[in-house]
């Protein structure tokens, strides 16, 4: 398959970059600084350019079967609207491309998934730390549900991440009545990711990933 990952250089979006190019998939990255890439595969394809410019991003998703998105911004108190413009950006450029999926990831804590961390996240850090960043992904979330023109997407919302392996088991919870998420590695969210692009039987949902 060929998949476009944005925000690659590293977290979820370098992990989905690895596990993909391990399954064959024919993989391109869309990043500011391609030097920001640390040992760069040679069968990954490169695009020099930004989630925040139309132009980029148009001419990026050109021939891409799947587009992930997996940016994110390092905790601050200043507004933010990385999640959202990029969102627009993505739904409007693939308004002019038949037959592609996209998956957003944003993350617990977001939509109805407020609440399900546990005390010291819900009540603490998200508030105190993310809470302009949860704010846009909210706005994200919003922009990609309204999507014009039939968007085939789906919206991931990992729990708290860890650098742990690719085990392949984890729950994807739908119904979160009476849960508390807690952890799960980038390389597993990867893995869903990539699940979902080969049997796509969540698009259209939010799931929320966890252990």
């Amino acid at each position: 398959m060929r998949i476009l990952v944005i925000g690659a250089t590293r977290g979820i979006g370098k992990a989905l970059v690895d596990c993909a190019l391990l399954e064959n998939n024919e993989v391109s990255a869309l990043v500011r600084n391609p030097d920001q890439l640390k040992k760069k595969p040679s069968q990954l394809n490169v695009i020099k350019g930004d989630i925040l410019d139309k132009e980029d991003v148009a001419e990026a998703i050109k021939g891409q079967e799947a587009i992930c998105s997996c940016v994110g911004v390092p905790i601050t108190f200043k507004p933010v609207d990385l999640f959202s413009r990029g969102a627009a950006n993505v739904i409007e450029a693939m308004q002019q491309n038949d037959g592609q999926k996209y998956i957003a990831v944003t993350g617990m804590g977001a939509g109805d998934s407020k609440g399900h961390g546990g005390f010291l996240y819900d009540s603490i850090f998200k508030p105190l730390f993310l809470k302009s960043i949860y704010e846009d992904k909210d706005r994200e979330e919003q922009l990609i549900k309204e999507s014009p023109g039939g968007i085939d997407w789906l919206i991931v919302r990992p729990a708290g991440l860890t650098n742990g392996p690719r085990t392949g088991r984890y729950r994807v919870l739908h119904d979160l009545e009476g849960i508390t998420a807690r952890r799960i590695s980038r390389l597993d969210v990867a893995d869903y990711m990539l699940k979902q692009l080969k049997n796509p039987v969540d698009f259209g949902k939010t799931p929320l990933l966890t252990y």
